[in-house]
């Protein structure tokens, strides 16, 4: 399974990467990943006119996207959209952060996963 990252390199600018969670068959029952340790989860939900300037993601987190799409751009420009089913993990802590807003008008629901 393949996941988008934000993160922050060296310089300070954000840049998007891919990252692959292995999967491992469990049976019956599907492939699974590893078991990753989490310290908490919350539920958001944007309005339909969101948009967030520049900012740094506060905790290393998952942002799993339930309803709704989000445009998030990187300091080196790049812009993706991310909609219903999609999965990033922000590591952006430091550095010149990342800008979201909501597309067309659409509140949206999705749920953080915090790492720290």
């Amino acid at each position: 399974m393949q996941i988008s990252r934000i993160y922050t390199d060296g310089l300070g600018e954000t840049h998007f990467a891919e990252i692959e969670i292995e999967l491992h068959d469990a049976g019956a029952i599907g492939l699974l990943s590893q078991l990753e340790p989490a310290s908490g989860i919350i539920f958001r939900e944007t309005v339909e006119d969101y948009d967030y300037q520049w900012h740094n993601a506060p905790r290393r987190q998952y942002v799993i996207i339930l309803a709704g799409r989000v445009d998030f751009t990187v300091s080196d420009g790049e812009c993706r959209r991310f909609g219903a089913g999609d999965v990033v993990l922000l590591e952006d802590l430091t550095g010149k952060g990342h800008y979201s807003r909501a597309v067309a008008g659409e509140r949206r629901k999705s749920i953080f996963v915090t790492l720290d």
